[in-house]
């Protein structure tokens, strides 16, 4: 597919083998702010399987402010696996057109969100996804618990 214009200066375009290193330093900066209850070790853990995993097998899409990318969704059919905005570009709109494109081309979204992650949980909610499940583990049965939501077209 290719890229599409969302505003005069974001596009949303197809991941590019040649993204992975800016995506991923974007992974671990919002990381780091959002998912801090995970700790450094856990970080860096997650951080190279984004890099050699999550990154090249999903369906991810790339957002571009005025040619830079600043924010990455990676999907698995219509599950949202993975929505990073950089720090310095959240709340401009970004991770709101990311979600509208996704939903556009898949329908309907589900994703799992960390409960400790409270701004991203209100973003979901703000954009209309309900809270389908809690769970009181994540996927690793870390004692972090799990939230998972849907929105549909």
């Amino acid at each position: 597919m290719e890229a599409i214009m969302t505003n005069n200066a974001l596009t949303i375009r197809p991941y590019d083998t040649e993204d992975n290193a800016v995506l991923t330093d974007i992974w671990y900066s919002a990381s780091k702010v959002a998912h801090h209850f995970l700790g450094e070790d856990k970080l860096h853990e997650h951080r190279s399987l984004v890099a050699e995993l999550y990154l090249p097998q999903a369906e991810t899409w790339v957002a571009c402010l005025d040619g830079t990318p600043v924010g990455f969704v990676g999907l698995m059919n219509n599950f949202v696996g993975g929505l990073f905005v950089s720090p310095e570009a959240q709340g401009k709109g970004v991770g709101q057109a990311l979600i509208a494109y996704c939903l556009e081309l898949k329908g309907g979204l589900n994703l799992d969100v960390y409960a400790l992650n409270v701004r991203t949980y209100e973003f979901y909610n703000r954009l209309g996804f309900v809270e389908t499940e809690r769970r009181p583990t994540d996927k690793e049965g870390l004692p972090f618990e799990e939230i998972s939501m849907c929105l549909s077209k």
